[in-house]
């Protein structure tokens, strides 16, 4: 199984992820060909940040701001093929929807919807693709510090976009004291749609190849370069890993409570969380509530269910063994009526045996409630597709 790590301890933005790949071995003809349908060939500069040679891209674009209906009317005219054309939209839709809430409703996309924004997008997705990966994962983006000037104002670095972004897609990050952004939202949204499968669950591999894509500026401190590794990933047996439990018991709450509870442990870094309904002294109904969590954030998600649930003990069970049974995220397509659904499926793999297949719970709830169907049927239906894809891929 190949799978494609980013390693962002630099921050990310297009250009750099879009160079990474190029470095990486994705196809350069075709990447460079589908970008030229937007912009002017591009053009691709080995350069040194602090002693790393990367790859550079430049578009030569000019800048210039559009409507989220213009940037998507624009990829829709590019001639690209459906699978870089959706995958482009879609992030785009993710920079347009952090872009909504932190703004409101705007008329323009403004830094984001320049030509070199929308080259950028088409070559890294192109590039992606031409690598035929088995999935894709992300390292925690590093961020910086300091005041941005952007067509809003001035801002505090990281963005608020670009925050947003990262938290719609669940990307670890980590923060330093560099006073000026390390990530754009072009490269939040790019690394948000690429991630498909959990770094840690990677197990033992070998590197096949890497990469470096160099940003624009070149300060002494550190390279300012994004790191990819096209790695072989070892999938012969699930992969002992190491865990936390946490356990606390109550029965003076109400589910509203335990039910928010769990969403803010979640949120807070927690790997699973189950509430079990159980009987306590004197017949009171309660709740044996259950945290898994890597062992490093124990004591700050003890702490935070201790003050949403009241309680005043909670037993951590540290250093519990589990097997991780690896993983990677697909992207199928269902039909429902005259209209095609992306549902992304988590496929389980035994070696190189898929052996579990489950759709995103959230996504075709969405489409059952569009489209009129049952939960079960939108269920069955993105099933179907994923199990169909896996049996061309291993045809």
């Amino acid at each position: 199984m190949q799978i494609l790590l980013f390693d962002p301890f630099s921050g990310a933005a297009g250009d750099m992820i879009l160079g990474a790949l190029l470095d990486a071995g994705a196809d350069v003809e075709r990447v460079t060909a589908a970008m030229a349908t937007v912009v002017e060939e591009p053009s691709l500069e080995r350069v040194d940040r602090c002693g790393i040679s990367a790859l550079h891209v430049k578009t030569h674009a000019r800048a210039t701001s559009r409507t989220f209906g213009e940037v998507i009317e624009r990829l829709s005219g590019a001639g690209l093929p459906d699978s870089v054309r959706k995958m482009s939209e879609r992030v785009f839709e993710r920079m347009w929807r952090a872009e909504s809430s932190v703004h409101g409703e705007q008329a323009h996309f403004h830094e984001v919807g320049a030509d070199d924004a929308i080259a950028d997008v088409i070559g890294a997705c192109t590039a992606l693709e031409s690598l035929g990966v088995d999935g894709v994962a992300v390292l925690p983006v590093r961020l910086g510090r300091g005041l941005i000037r952007g067509a809003h104002g001035t801002y505090p670095a990281p963005g608020p976009a670009t925050l947003a972004i990262l938290r719609e897609g669940k990307i670890p990050v980590t923060f330093s004291d560099t006073g000026h952004e390390l990530c754009t939202p072009t490269g939040a949204a790019l690394l948000s749609e690429f991630s498909s499968c959990d770094p840690d669950a990677i197990g033992t591999s070998r590197i096949r190849s890497t990469g470096y894509g160099a940003g624009t500026r070149n300060p002494e401190s550190m390279p300012n370069v994004l790191r990819v590794s096209l790695l072989d990933a070892g999938t012969g047996t699930a992969r002992d890993d190491t865990v936390a439990v946490l356990e606390t018991n109550v029965d003076d709450v109400t589910g509203e409570v335990v039910a928010c509870t769990i969403e803010r442990l979640m949120e807070a870094g927690a790997r699973d969380v189950s509430a079990i309904p159980v009987v306590m002294k004197k017949g009171r109904p309660g709740y044996l509530v259950r945290v898994i969590c890597p062992p490093a954030d124990s004591r700050a998600l003890a702490t935070l269910l201790a003050a949403e649930l009241g309680t005043l003990g909670v037993r951590c069970l540290s250093s519990v063994h589990r097997l991780v049974i690896p993983r990677t995220v697909e992207t199928v397509t269902v039909r429902f009526g005259d209209r095609d659904y992306d549902v992304s499926v988590k496929v389980g793999w035994d070696g190189e045996r898929p052996v579990s297949l489950k759709p995103e719970y959230e996504q075709v709830k969405a489409i059952a409630r569009e489209t009129g169907t049952t939960l079960r049927d939108a269920s069955r239906r993105a099933e179907a597709a994923g199990w169909e894809l896996l049996a061309r891929r291993r045809a």
